[in-house]
């Protein structure tokens, strides 16, 4: 191999005494978060939970760990498997974790039901606020035609 391309640095399970690394620098390099500093917001905002644990983004995380994160509305499980100290493709970042099958169950459930959903923009023509159309207006109009009629009678 070319000094270029080098595989990346990644720990084993049997590295697992040699200690951990940081929570964010792990949700980074498996690819769970675009950059660490999102990372950092999320677990901030107490949607990342290790061991059942809230958690820093300065936590260190080691094999065998259970995280408990949440992507927009999709939470998932995970079991950390390895680590990595730098953020390679996906193929290679998810060997990094395993999914639990509740997990997974539940992401398809909440797929199919989000699937199955009403689509929300057919109930704003009924909510619809601002200025009123063409076709509002006229209808307005001859409303207030026959209501102005009636009470003058």
């Amino acid at each position: 191999m070319s000094s270029k391309q080098q595989p990346p640095k990644t720990a084993t399970a049997q590295d697992k005494s040699t200690g951990g690394m940081r929570l964010d620098k792990w949700l980074w390099a498996a690819r769970f978060y675009k950059t660490r500093a999102l990372a950092v917001e999320e677990i901030g905002r107490g949607r990342v939970l290790v061991n059942e644990q809230a958690a820093k983004p300065s936590r260190d995380v080691r094999a065998g760990d259970r995280l408990r994160l949440r992507q927009g509305v999709v939470e998932r499980e995970v079991l950390v498997l390895g680590l990595s100290q730098v953020r390679g493709p996906a193929p290679v970042a998810q060997t990094l974790y395993q999914e639990t099958a509740e997990s997974l169950a539940a992401r398809e459930r909440a797929a199919e039901a989000r699937r199955l959903a009403p689509e929300p923009a057919l109930g704003i023509a009924e909510n619809r606020q601002g200025r009123p159309t063409k076709q509002d207006r006229r209808r307005l109009a001859e409303w207030q035609r026959w209501t102005v009629s009636a009470d003058e009678a």
